[in-house]
């Protein structure tokens, strides 16, 4: 399951769970790169619950998307990642790093009032 909600000028909400497919990873790529048109300085809070391996085939897709997908992300100024997995979280963490300008944080899939308070 993708969801991606615009929730403010420039506030995004994703949610994402369970396996992705090829057909699934160009659906949530195109509607990522079509919902943020003309944003700038977004913050996301990004939801990921029982998280699955994605297909090679939508890993193919996605490394075919990666220099459109790395200009994008220099539109976000944070991402909070909620997540089930201790191991996503710390994922997450350590792209923060990899993003100069891009504050990137893990937090427990139950801390929402704190990612909700970093984003802010």
């Amino acid at each position: 399951m993708f969801s991606l909600k615009i929730t403010g000028k420039n506030r995004v909400d994703m949610e994402f769970s369970g396996k992705i497919d090829s057909a699934g990873m160009r659906q949530v790529l195109d509607e990522f790169e079509d919902k943020l048109e003309g944003m700038d300085n977004v913050r996301m809070l990004y939801r990921i619950e029982n998280f699955q391996m994605p297909t090679f085939g939508a890993m193919m897709v996605k490394m075919g998307e990666l220099p459109s997908l790395l200009k994008l992300m220099k539109r976000f100024d944070k991402i909070a990642i909620l997540a089930d997995k201790t191991w996503i979280q710390k994922v997450a963490d350590l792209e923060g790093c990899l993003f100069p300008g891009l504050d990137i944080k893990g937090f427990d899939l139950d801390r929402g009032d704190d990612a909700e308070a970093w984003l802010a």
